[in-house]
């Protein structure tokens, strides 16, 4: 998901996004799944992500993994935008993700860090079944609304009680949510952000249109790159999705995964929440 600044409901400018999806279904119809569609988005993400949220998040998630007793796992780590940033903080950190595409853009990336003192690792798995020993972790972070691409009950769950499996007793969990996606008025191919692919790469244009499923609260995005001009231009189609539940859900389903919440932001710089906040931070200990 991207995060962008918004005007609010209104539908001035969007403002955030977070998920993982696969190719476009029938007109009309969610994914099935929250991971469908990012294998599709890894060649678009970070080029995406650097005309919204950059690295406005970085340096929270660097502060709150350098606090960590034991190394730090990444849920849903893409492209390795948090990942490599954290061992290169000195973090013992390791991502996971369900996109093999995603985990490809997250090594390259990391075969690039120079003197790091640490390199990060990456494992291909999925967030709702982490392949790992229980009390592997110091500390979980979730950030850029990952657990919102979980579309049911049962899969959030699933993924909080993995999530409690795998840390260690008085280990912290970090999730990053964005608020106001259900907010975000419906729209159909609206031009949203032109740029080039790279330094030197060919014009990109991405035209989405917005869904809302209120009754499942989902927000439904259908992304179309157009890569290039002309004869040469090349369109790739993908659907994702997010659900978004009421902080104090979330905060509920943390306490019966055994995980109590500690803390309560309504941004990256200690922000209290607020009606107008575009980011949930919630902190939580491993009881």
């Amino acid at each position: 998901m991207t995060r962008r600044r918004a005007n609010g409901p209104s539908g001035a400018e969007p403002a955030p996004r977070r998920g993982r999806p696969r190719a476009r279904e029938a007109a009309g119809t969610p994914s099935r799944e929250g991971w469908h569609g990012w294998d599709e988005y890894a060649a678009f993400y970070d080029w995406e992500n650097r005309r919204t949220v950059g690295r406005r998040d970085v340096a929270f998630w660097c502060g709150f993994a350098r606090d960590a007793v034991g190394p730090v796992l990444e849920l849903g780590c893409g492209t390795g935008r948090v990942t490599v940033p954290l061992a290169r903080a000195g973090v013992a950190v390791v991502g996971v993700d369900r996109s093999a595409e995603m985990l490809a853009y997250a090594r390259r990336r990391a075969r690039r860090l120079r003197a790091a003192p640490v390199r990060p690792a990456f494992v291909r798995g999925d967030i709702r079944h982490l392949p790992f020993a229980d009390g592997s972790f110091g500390a979980v972070v979730a950030p850029y609304g990952i657990l919102q691409s979980l579309l049911r009950d049962r899969d959030l769950s699933a993924t909080l009680a993995s999530v409690a499996r795998v840390l260690r007793r008085g280990g912290h969990l970090g999730i990053d949510l964005v608020p106001d996606v259900p907010k975000w008025r419906e729209y159909r191919r609206k031009v949203s952000l032109v740029g080039r692919l790279g330094r030197t790469g060919p014009l990109v244009t991405l035209v989405e249109s917005v869904r809302q499923d209120a009754a499942r609260r989902l927000t439904i995005f259908d992304h179309e790159y157009m890569v290039g001009w002309g004869r040469q231009r090349e369109v790739r189609q993908f659907t994702v999705t997010f659900r978004t539940l009421p902080i104090e859900t979330v905060v509920r389903r943390l306490a019966r995964a055994g995980l109590e919440v500690d803390g309560r932001l309504g941004g990256y710089a200690g922000q209290a929440i607020a009606a107008d906040s575009d980011t949930w931070l919630l902190t939580a200990t491993r009881r």
